[in-house]
């Protein structure tokens, strides 16, 4: 069976073979119907929507090229640019290899039972052609039977199993569309009156594929009318790719598709009405990815209105499009009966812990974190939590407090100004003026000043007093150990390492350093004890207020004193806080029930 398209004729053609399994090489054949005198050929740095330099040009091999059948030139530029020494207006064919070696959803993947690849890791871009149709012929491999390709890509002359030949409007839109390659499950549906498909690699024989698509059904309907109601969705077909394996998460959005990771115990399984703790977090995670297809796919900052593929992309709101993404993927789920109230409550509750027990969000505004994010957020060490903040965690709660806020005006919702933002920016471009400016249309009011805070000051946040006017009461709990000593550990068999040392904290003041072992304590008695884990401190130390840590730094062993209890003047660690419905009527409007979620409302 073949599908065909009726399309233009490609500028730029690849073939794409799995040609090494084995040796994880993709063989890729480039050609250039008509190139320019000295064609200029480069690959991408970075892939959208993940904001680091990741030098994929580190993977490509035995870059060479021809025309007119005889062997030209090719001189490398810098780090990712070639130039091939090439006529004008002559077909030009370039061939080289790719090493894929990256699990993740970002980059590229092969072995005997995978194959997986971003247009970015694999694709040359041939500069000043652009914005000229691209095609594609993806091959299956030689010597490996019953595998299939998956990709959201235009077919023009596909085979069942999917392999064959895909067209591109344009560059931008070739590497925007992953391909999956292997012996996966696949399943289709339709959302709102467009098709989806679903592909699964790696699931265990037990998984539930059918629940996994009734319920990425209802989150589909449920977004596709969050931004169009009863009208036309923007997208005409979507494919999910996910990748199932031992332990893992992750997603990359993509305007027609999404890449995803789960661990293989978080996916439901058949027979079993309780699905594991892990698939609300899987399931969350297809919200957000899917929420993208508007919100930062389409409706995006206004630097990123072309792609540059050379080098970083800087703006200043992804607090905006990731955090604003974080508050609704939750939401939407409990929206559409998901998840009920409770869960969602601590969902909400586990991030403001997040945030609130980062000392770096006194360090770091969330405009700056987005602007920082090629060389902070991707780069984590052990002094992020100290001088930076998530612009996921702390953008979503930046959202919280907006909708909340504006709920109590009255005038006007969070949802209203996403969808006035969306009519305003015609699904494009946008800044944050424009966020300003439906603010203002819609509740007769300026938010600058709010947004001044939340967004570029370091200030905690009004949590309390705004959910409290939605019916929910903000409570605190004991601070777990960790948290009192400013710690955050690694416990395993042989003991307790110091992973994070928080600014501040009783850890701090005592001397601990990340990397530390902590071995045990010395009471003012003298009596010493082993710690196992670190809950073994309160069993050992009981009611002391002081203790000596003794710590092993580099083989040396250490005595550092060490105070179980922060003094008067210095104030105690954040606390731990949950949620607690207070109020059932102003909260359900908040959390808005819908009809076919009548079983787990308030």
């Amino acid at each position: 069976m073949t599908t065909k398209a009726t399309t233009a004729t490609p500028a730029v053609f690849f073939r794409v073979e799995p040609t090494d399994p084995h040796n994880h090489l993709f063989q890729v054949t480039m050609v250039v119907a008509r190139p320019a005198e000295d064609q200029e050929l480069a690959l991408p740095v970075w892939i959208p929507g993940s904001y680091l330099v990741r030098e994929f040009s580190k993977n490509l091999q035995r870059l060479a090229a021809q025309q007119n059948g005889k062997a030209i030139e090719v001189q490398q530029l810098d780090k990712h640019r070639f130039v091939a020494k090439c006529a004008k207006n002559k077909p030009l064919t370039l061939t080289y290899e790719v090493a894929a070696y990256d699990h993740s959803v970002r980059t590229a993947w092969l072995d005997v039972s995978r194959g997986f690849f971003n247009g970015t890791s694999v694709c040359l871009r041939a500069v000043g052609l652009e914005d000229k149709p691209h095609g594609i012929d993806i091959a299956p491999p030689a010597r490996i039977k019953g595998w299939q390709a998956a990709t959201a890509l235009t077919p023009v002359h596909v085979n069942r199993a999917g392999f064959g030949t895909y067209i591109a409007a344009n560059y931008d839109e070739l590497v925007d569309c992953p391909v999956e390659l292997g012996k996966f499950w696949s399943a289709k549906f339709t959302a709102c009156g467009v098709p989806h498909r679903i592909v699964v690699a790696g699931a265990a024989a037990s998984f539930d594929g059918e629940r996994l698509v009734a319920d990425t059904k209802r989150i589909c309907e449920t977004e596709i009318r969050f931004w169009h109601g009863e009208g036309k969705a923007v997208h005409s077909h979507y494919l999910f790719m996910l990748n199932v394996v031992d332990d893992g998460y992750g997603g990359l959005e993509h305007q027609t598709s999404t890449a995803l990771i789960c661990g293989r115990r978080d996916l439901p399984r058949i027979g079993e009405k309780t699905a594991p703790e892990g698939y609300n977090t899987l399931l969350g995670l297809i919200s957000h990815e899917y929420f993208h297809t508007w919100n930062v796919k389409r409706m995006r900052p206004a630097e990123f209105a072309r792609y540059d593929y050379n080098q970083e992309n800087y703006t200043e709101l992804l607090w905006f499009f990731e955090g604003f993404t974080s508050y609704y993927d939750d939401l939407l789920l409990r929206r559409a009966g998901l998840i009920d109230h409770a869960t969602y409550l601590r969902l909400i509750t586990k991030t403001i812990n997040q945030v609130q027990q980062t000392p770096g969000r006194k360090v770091q505004s969330v405009a700056e974190a987005s602007f920082d994010a090629w060389v902070k957020y991707y780069r984590q060490d052990e002094n992020t939590p100290n001088s930076t903040v998530s612009y996921y965690t702390k953008g979503s709660l930046v959202a919280l407090c907006l909708d909340l806020a504006l709920r109590q005006h009255g005038r006007t919702t969070l949802d209203d100004v996403m969808r006035a933002l969306w009519q305003r920016t015609r699904g494009g471009p946008m800044s944050e003026a424009d966020v300003l400016a439906v603010l203002h249309k819609l509740s007769g009011r300026d938010w600058s000043p709010e947004l001044q805070r939340w967004v570029h000051g370091t200030d905690d946040l009004p949590l309390k007093e705004l959910l409290a006017s939605q019916g929910i009461e903000l409570q605190t709990e004991t601070t777990a150990t960790a948290q009192r000593l400013g710690l955050r550990v690694q416990e395993n068999a042989s003991g307790i390492t110091a992973k994070v040392v928080l600014q501040g904290g009783l850890a701090e003041q005592a001397g601990f350093m990340a990397g530390d072992e902590w071995l045990g304590i010395e009471l003012a008695s003298g009596e010493g004890w082993r710690l196992q884990k670190l809950d073994d401190l309160a069993l050992y130390a009981g009611a002391s207020a002081r203790v000596t840590a003794l710590v092993s730094r580099d083989r040396r062993l250490l005595k550092l004193p060490m105070r179980l209890q922060p003094s008067q003047m210095e104030g105690a660690a954040p606390d731990t806080v949950r949620l607690a419905v207070d109020n059932a009527d102003l909260a359900r409007h908040w959390l808005r029930e819908d009809k076919v979620a009548e079983s787990t409302k308030l």
